[in-house]
């Protein structure tokens, strides 16, 4: 079991960035891939960006490419989301998660942390 802890949060107008960071609890992290997901108000939780336990692998959705980089420090045991050109549409809820392979982190199934809210002002 991995716990995980978001923060980065806020209130942000269009156009501006955040970037959001997740430390996890176990020792072990460069043995999980990690990534993001969000929960946009009244939807469903939809993925946003993984990375592989070594860094060198990524995925992102189609709707955050180009503007949106994920990152890790495995000597922190930490991920961050760099969210740059911020929409009004990417306002949400933002989960961290952890799973033994990038395929299992787009799954979306297990080890989430509480979530942080980002909300785009317009």
């Amino acid at each position: 079991q991995v716990q995980l802890v978001e923060s980065g949060g806020g209130l942000v107008q269009a156009g501006g960035s955040l970037r959001l960071s997740c430390a996890a609890s176990r020792r072990t992290f460069v043995n999980y891939a990690m990534g993001w997901f969000r929960q946009p108000p009244g939807k469903e939780r939809e993925f946003v960006a993984a990375i592989s336990g070594s860094g060198s692998s990524t995925s992102y959705a189609d709707s955050v490419k180009g503007r949106f980089a994920i990152s890790r420090d495995n000597a922190k045991n930490t991920v961050y989301l760099q969210m740059n050109s911020l929409k009004p549409e990417d306002t949400a809820v933002y989960f961290c998660l952890a799973d033994l392979s990038l395929e299992m982190v787009v799954a979306g199934t297990r080890n989430w942390g509480q979530g942080t809210q980002v909300t785009v002002s317009s």
